[in-house]
């Protein structure tokens, strides 16, 4: 078809012949034409009807045009919100409620158009967006994923020099995953645009490898706890966030010690005996309950080498303070008034 097409050469084609299909195929160009124009004019529309206050023709075409235009319009001015980790200040993708639900929304809105008879003049733009969508979305979850998982465990593998003893190979990985993933986080921070910055080349595998990293660490991690486990027990009771801790601080019994009520049933609080500036010692004189009530060990403890080593003194301590303790009540409780006898024992006894 140009300016010199005629009526003739239009005969010659005995279009009269294929009506159903002509009209069809002119009605699909009608209405894809009409989209066309809506894309290019869609916000100086949009704009005109909210000025207006009328709602906009609900054609499908038009409807179907706008939702393009929209996306342009959202996606371009969608970013990143980021917020300093505590404990190194690097900045961290912070989770926000908007930009997931409007993923989502998009997500399903191109997912209709993909449907729509008059699409084929924008199939690739409406695929050219599916993909930037579906590309953000997967490497958003798997980022806060790693997020994660990297807060969790720098604390520990950078933290802590009792861990980085004990795990000296995975805390050498760990260090590795640590300045590949601030390096990363640096370069998220200069490219705030979601899509710019989860559309980028290799993104998402980089960040498979870091977790399938920091996975690796993790699992030593966890089998270390359960050898700490199988020595003491009592250890099962608490989370693995407070056995860290426990274990990070295992060479300080006071620290240690505002744990005790979570391993114990009632022991609470341990009394040490204090050198010439009254500062505590690596040894235990005695047990308090968490009533506050004070018990004598029936002789020192001694506080002092790995966390689970001496914890088990101290319950073999306490054992044998009560067991020392009950033959005396028993003993004596003929001989003295029963308000005089209870208040001279503890109170298990």
């Amino acid at each position: 078809m140009s300016e010199e097409t005629t009526l003739a050469d239009l005969l010659q084609l005995n279009l009269h012949k294929y009506e159903d299909e002509v009209r069809n195929i002119v009605d699909k160009a009608v209405k894809e034409s009409g989209m066309e124009k809506v894309c290019r004019a869609g916000s100086a529309v949009c704009a005109a009807w909210n000025e207006a206050g009328t709602a906009p023709p609900h054609t499908e075409s038009t409807r179907e045009a706008l939702v393009l235009k929209a996306l342009d319009s959202t996606w371009s001015t969608m970013e990143f919100e980021h917020e300093p980790h505590p404990r190194t200040g690097t900045m961290m993708l912070k989770s926000s409620e908007v930009l997931v639900e409007t993923l989502e929304d998009n997500q399903v809105q191109l997912q209709n158009l993909m449907m729509s008879k008059y699409l084929a003049h924008f199939l690739r733009e409406v695929t050219s967006w599916q993909q930037k969508l579906s590309t953000a979305d997967s490497v958003i979850s798997i980022w806060f994923e790693v997020q994660r998982t990297w807060s969790h465990l720098e604390s520990i593998f950078i933290g802590s020099e009792d861990i980085r003893a004990q795990l000296p190979e995975d805390s050498k990985r760990f260090d590795d995953i640590d300045q590949e993933f601030k390096a990363l986080m640096e370069d998220a921070v200069k490219t705030p645009n979601v899509v710019e910055a989860t559309n980028k080349p290799g993104l998402y595998d980089k960040l498979e490898a870091l977790k399938k990293s920091l996975a690796i660490c993790e699992k030593a991690l966890a089998e270390y706890l359960e050898t700490k486990r199988l020595a003491f027990p009592r250890f099962y009771f608490v989370s693995s966030a407070d056995l860290l801790d426990i274990l990070s601080n295992g060479n300080d019994p006071v620290e240690v010690s505002r744990h005790l009520s979570k391993l114990f049933d009632s022991l609470c609080k341990l009394k040490f005996q204090l050198d010439a500036n009254h500062k505590p010692l690596k040894v235990g004189l005695g047990m308090y309950s968490k009533e506050d009530e004070y018990v004598d060990f029936d002789q020192e403890c001694d506080l002092s080498g790995q966390v689970e080593v001496w914890l088990n003194r101290v319950l073999d301590r306490m054992c044998s303070t009560l067991r020392h303790e009950i033959p005396e009540a028993v003993v004596t409780y003929e001989e003295k008034p029963r308000d005089q006898w209870i208040l001279d024992y503890p109170a298990q006894v």
